[in-house]
């Protein structure tokens, strides 16, 4: 497209020999852009992009690969591997792409990822592209269920799944209601933080933020993702609920 409107405005201004000299520009910049859209993104090349797929053929170095490479920094964020933790990230893989898919995409990690330096911020940088802010939030909360597999969130794990978050430009506040939902305690304060409201907000303040939540977190904002990904959604839609109905029976509305 661009060689032919480079070659009318050179033919415009300079009649024959113009046209030729700006097809042959239009053609030379419309194959640098070819050629970068060929070579931009991630490590691993091309993703899913929420509900669409890019036209590369996707294979488990891709968004796969990107996401176990995000876990592999939670679980080596306060200096030790816990068996536990890789096992519920080994038993996500499974449950989302198939034993086949997941073990082909852990011997890739072990064979390259292992040995190179991980920059997390490049790595969001690459998903926040392709993905949409919905996936964004399920891959935080997967992340933090990471770290409650040992039965605790460590203050080195917290540091970097704060970092990822902003790298994924995921809001303060929604960082805030998705660390709640993992709350070991029952204060309602939780459920506050769920909703993203204060304490003093009024009822149809707490009405309207649990619609708000809920519309959020609902299970078909993942569609075109696989099984797992819609069953996380389906947790926070439920945490949001049981938020919601925990302040309803304290305000007594």
């Amino acid at each position: 497209m661009l060689k032919w409107i480079f070659a009318i405005l050179g033919f415009t201004y300079y009649r024959f020999f113009g046209g030729i000299i700006g097809f042959i520009i239009g053609m030379i910049i419309e194959n640098y852009f070819l050629k970068s859209q060929k070579t931009q993104g991630g490590i691993f090349g091309d993703v899913f992009s929420g509900n669409t797929q890019s036209s590369a053929k996707v294979t488990p170095q891709d968004f796969e690969l990107n996401l176990l490479t995000l876990c592999s920094v939670i679980i080596k964020a306060d200096g030790s591997i816990n068996q536990r933790e890789l096992d519920y990230v080994r038993a996500y893989f499974v449950q989302a792409y198939g034993k086949e898919r997941a073990n082909a995409t852990f011997r890739t990690f072990n064979d390259v990822i292992k040995k190179r330096e991980i920059d997390s911020a490049r790595i969001c940088a690459y998903m926040r592209m392709r993905t949409s802010y919905e996936v964004r939030l399920q891959i935080l909360h997967f992340l933090f269920g990471i770290t409650q597999a040992d039965g605790s969130l460590s203050s080195a794990e917290e540091q970097e799944l704060n970092k990822i978050a902003r790298h994924l430009h995921i809001s303060q506040r929604d960082y805030i209601s998705i660390k709640a939902m993992f709350a070991k305690t029952n204060d309602t304060g939780n459920a506050y933080k769920i909703l993203e409201i204060e304490r003093n907000a009024t009822d149809a303040e707490v009405k309207k933020a649990f619609r708000t939540m809920a519309k959020k977190y609902h299970p078909d904002k993942l569609q075109g993702m696989d099984e797992v990904y819609k069953k996380g959604a389906q947790e926070k839609f439920l945490k949001v609920q049981e938020a919601y109905e925990q302040i309803q029976k304290e305000r007594g509305f």
